[in-house]
């Protein structure tokens, strides 16, 4: 079959923040205008700047804005935008809006809405690859409503076992059990969940590997049915099953390992005719016995790192196969250099359980040097809106080795001042400077079992003593005698305050 080659002279990004200006320059290199949407709350956010052109969609809400999918198709008819950029996250894997773009004869820069909906099931996508003999985590191949089945089903997968919600994402309808007489309750709170968070209360019950590493492989894949891996990312580090630190190449994975894994994945993107940026996600085990997880069908929020080993774009590599054309590499073409670490710069507070903050970014000032990059969406006086994502931006450092990663991040994390809300930032240099980390010695677990948030009480008191020590002395230097006390100097648990006081 022919596949018929267009020119995309307009984008427009159905998202905001820092992928939407991602997106906004890799087209804006391609001479191709863009067109930006946003929420009132995002009115003054700079990608609404960056475009060529940008429509408000509605209120903050996102099922007032950026998830309205009949208005943002719209925008595109009456701005004559030949193709939709959907980024990560809101409409980017749904299968009914990437059909409807489709069916408006405007291009989608992604997968088929086929491959959307097979991937977008962990239990499809399960029997999807069932054929090419892909290692699958012990457990239930369709879904489980009867729990008296479902118990005797974890019986003969042995505890402890792991109830997920088959439309599930970011650990909502998640379940871990232990023993048997635990089940029956978790399982109906998963199955409650996964009908609140996804509508779909299906479960199934799958072996749980009690120290995995979460190991993902990018993908890409043309229409011409050309297909490649472009190797691994660790993201082990995680707080509620979710990402907040992410490297590339992985410290564990041995030459073989890594090409027996990076042929699985690109097996996996063929088993749903794949095409354009994916990701394909392994459980690795302390024994490196890999098995697939599930597959997004998108570009991922930690992509950069991948991008800075092996110095492609992504999504300018998404444009070009969007726009009918073969990858212009082979996977013998392909290698990686250097090492590459990502911190995700949430606005939360690690030292009460991760919770989001909100407030305006009093002061906003980014890293800068060799090896740095921040993919951001916010600029100094900004509010974090309650309505989304509570990430600031990424943080990314890149080094000849892991070694030198780590100590430009560790820099960078110096350098990052972010005064108005909590962030992870503290968190991140604590992982970095650990041990299990420093060593690659770590799985999933890394938060419940290292992390405590006295961490932050210890060090505020040594960072109190220093700045008082450092004002005292400038004082003195400045004549000034009055003597000064440490509680005078410092507002208590004002650490996040400090940094740009004596300038």
């Amino acid at each position: 079959m022919s596949i018929p080659k267009i020119k995309i002279k307009k984008i427009l990004i159905a998202n905001r923040g820092e992928i939407a200006i991602r997106v906004i320059r890799s087209a804006k290199e391609l001479g191709i205008k863009t067109v930006a949407v946003y929420s009132e709350a995002d009115r003054l956010a700079p990608h609404v700047r960056m475009a060529d052109e940008a429509v408000l969609l509605g209120p903050a809400p996102s099922a007032q804005s950026y998830l309205q999918m009949d208005k943002i198709i719209q925008v595109c008819k009456d701005l004559h935008v030949d193709a939709v950029h959907p980024g990560y996250g809101f409409l980017s894997e749904n299968a009914i809006f990437a059909k409807k773009v489709a069916e408006a004869g405007i291009k989608f820069i992604g997968p088929s809405p086929e491959a959307i909906e097979v991937m977008g099931s962990k239990l499809a996508a399960k029997q999807a690859v069932a054929k090419y003999d892909i290692p699958l985590v012990p457990g239930t191949s369709e879904a489980v409503e009867d729990i008296d089945l479902a118990k005797k089903k974890a019986a003969e997968i042995g505890y402890p076992v792991l109830i997920k919600a088959s439309a599930g994402g970011g650990g909502k309808g998640m379940r871990i059990v232990e023993k048997e007489a635990d089940f029956e309750e978790a399982m109906e709170r998963a199955v409650s969940e996964a009908v609140s968070a996804f509508g779909d209360g299906s479960v199934f019950i799958e072996k749980f590997i009690t120290s995995p590493r979460h190991i993902e492989f990018q993908v890409m894949g043309d229409e011409h049915g050309n297909t490649v891996h472009l190797f691994e990312r660790e993201c082990s580090v995680q707080r509620r099953h979710q990402k907040v630190i992410e490297e590339a190449p992985s410290a564990i994975l041995t030459p073989e390992v890594r090409k027996e894994m990076g042929a699985c994945a690109v097996n996996v993107a063929k088993a749903c005719n794949y095409f354009g940026a994916g990701t394909v996600e392994f459980i690795v085990d302390d024994q490196l016995n890999y098995y697939f997880l599930e597959m997004n069908t998108r570009l991922q929020v930690e992509h950069p790192v991948t991008e800075q080993i092996t110095g492609l774009d992504l999504v300018k590599t998404q444009i070009k196969v969007a726009e009918g054309e073969q990858l212009p590499f082979t996977q013998e073409d392909l290698e990686f250099t250097g090492h590459s670490i990502e911190v995700r710069v949430y606005a939360e507070d690690p030292a009460n359980n991760f919770l989001p903050d909100i407030g305006t970014l009093q002061t906003y000032r980014k890293p800068e040097g060799i090896g740095i990059r921040v993919d951001d969406g916010y600029e100094e006086d900004m509010e974090i809106p309650i309505y989304y994502d509570p990430m600031i931006g990424k943080l990314i450092a890149t080094g000849a080795t892991r070694q030198e990663a780590i100590e430009r991040m560790l820099r960078a994390i110096d350098e990052y001042q972010i005064i108005g809300v909590e962030t992870t930032l503290n968190f991140c240099k604590f992982v970095l400077q650990h041990d299990a980390f420093v060593s690659g010695n770590f799985d999933t677990k890394f938060v419940e079992k290292y992390f405590n948030p006295s961490v932050f009480v210890d060090a505020d008191h040594s960072e109190e003593e220093e700045i008082a020590v450092a004002l005292v002395a400038h004082l003195l230097d400045k004549g000034n005698t009055t003597a000064v006390t440490t509680d005078q100097q410092v507002e208590k648990g004002s650490k996040s305050k400090w940094k740009s006081r004596l300038r």
